[in-house]
């Protein structure tokens, strides 16, 4: 009777320190991170990183206080082999358990970027080793020979033949995304965008979607007024069907590489195929990425018959139907 009270008494106290510890590490995971910063903490979790590897480097940033608490929380949950490589953002409202949590999800943290309307490969590139997203070089080197879609064509004459096609937008993206991998999100972006109805629209036009982002380019970068760009594409299709140069300075300032405020005779006769003042039709690719509006512009153009347009010092343009009123806009325009 005194043995079997023994064993019980034994069991009993078992029971209670075993309880006693659970309790404490459910505690202990419930509460608040504890860190000096008051900014979200960043961290990489390695490919390869066991559960120990990763308690060490959460303790090494000051994001638990100890080790083992956390190793025994995430194998009592089971989650040890479940623990996902990426970058994570923990703020110090986070606890221990929502930390595993987010570990055992694979929620890492997302880095955004925004491609403004306009923007060329090259401008792109930039912007993402800026935002420390993809390496520039890599980025344009990949851009060489990325033709995701049969209507994304190479050309000799054209550096990239993915340009215009890289859809303008805000991108929410993971750590380690390759160059490719962020080429083909854009151009999926285009891709899903440019709907089968605006396909029916350009061919009703007789224009085939690398014509209509070609000339949405040029809308792109001419355009300063949002209502003006159906009469810019108005314009441009109303030259095209007449058999005239577009003479779209928005290809010269391509050709040049950088924007120039006037731009001179001597400018409007460099040799290159882009140059709308000595070749006739569109130049061999899109001189920019555009946006919505513009693509809009060209599949749904102002019905009008101008043929001429300049802008003023504000950047709105004036519109002509014959060359002797486009000259005398020019002289009212440069008062």
């Amino acid at each position: 009777m005194q043995l079997s009270n023994s064993v019980m008494t034994k069991s009993i106290l078992a029971v209670a320190v075993i309880s006693f510890f659970i309790a404490g590490l459910l505690y202990g995971a419930a509460q608040p991170i504890s860190f000096n910063s008051s900014e979200p903490v960043t961290i990489i979790i390695k490919q390869g990183m066991s559960a120990n590897d990763i308690a060490a480097l959460l303790r090494q940033q000051g994001l638990i206080k100890n080790t083992v608490s956390f190793r025994l929380y995430v194998h009592w949950q089971g989650l040890a082999n479940s623990l996902q490589a990426g970058e994570y953002s923990f703020t110090p409202d986070m606890n221990m358990q929502k930390m595993i949590a987010m570990l055992a999800k694979g929620e890492v943290a997302y880095r955004q970027f925004t491609i403004p309307e306009g923007y060329t490969i090259d401008q792109i590139a930039a912007l993402l080793e800026s935002k420390q997203i993809a390496n520039a070089a890599k980025f344009k080197a990949a851009a060489k020979n990325f033709q995701p879609f049969a209507y994304i064509e190479a050309d000799a004459k054209v550096s990239y033949p993915s340009e215009g096609f890289l859809f303008p937008d805000t991108y929410r993206v993971p750590r380690g995304l390759t160059e490719e991998e962020l080429l083909r999100l854009m151009t999926n972006e285009f891709d899903r965008n440019f709907t089968a109805a605006m396909r029916d629209k350009a061919k009703q036009r007789g224009l085939t979607m690398r014509e209509v982002v070609i000339l949405a380019s040029l809308v792109e970068k001419e355009a300063r007024v949002e209502k003006e760009r159906p009469l810019i594409a108005g314009v441009f299709l109303n030259r095209i069907r007449q058999a005239m140069p577009l003479q779209s300075c928005a290809t010269i300032q391509y050709i040049l590489g950088y924007p120039k405020a006037e731009l001179s005779i001597k400018d409007t006769e460099i040799p290159s195929p882009y140059n709308t003042y000595l070749n006739m039709g569109l130049p061999p690719g899109p001189i920019a990425n555009a946006g919505m509006a513009s693509i809009m512009a060209v599949l749904e153009p102002a019905a009008t018959d101008y043929l001429y347009f300049v802008a003023d010092s504000k950047g709105v343009h004036h519109f002509s139907r014959t060359y002797e009123e486009h000259l005398i806009t020019i002289e009212q325009v440069s008062q």
